[in-house]
């Protein structure tokens, strides 16, 4: 699957992540982006995951009907997240086209 990560996701999460191609919302240019047109550029771009640590996102976004999957880390700080990355990458093998999870570490 191709994973973007938004421009808070920690960049170490991407070892994690090895059986994807993951690439940084910095790396394609779209760091500044709000959250609508980010979901709009993955989308066209063929990104089947978003991962993001805005926690307002399924409030300020339309989701449904969207083909790209979402998920939430409630945590940005590396060193808080990386004793739960097994568990990030057993969530990321779920998420299905269209699902939005909220990942409370």
């Amino acid at each position: 699957m191709r994973i973007l990560f938004d421009h808070c996701v920690p960049a170490p999460l991407r070892r994690a992540l090895v059986l994807h191609s993951v690439a940084l919302a910095v790396e394609m240019g779209w760091q500044g982006l709000e959250n609508g047109d980010l979901i709009a550029k993955a989308e066209a771009a063929g990104f089947g995951l978003l991962i993001s640590t805005d926690q307002n996102i399924r409030y300020q976004q339309a989701l449904a009907g969207h083909s790209i999957a979402i998920l939430v880390l409630l945590k940005q700080n590396w060193p808080e997240l990386e004793p739960h990355v097994a568990k990030v990458a057993e969530i990321v093998a779920e998420m299905r086209p269209g699902d939005y999870r909220e990942l409370p570490l």
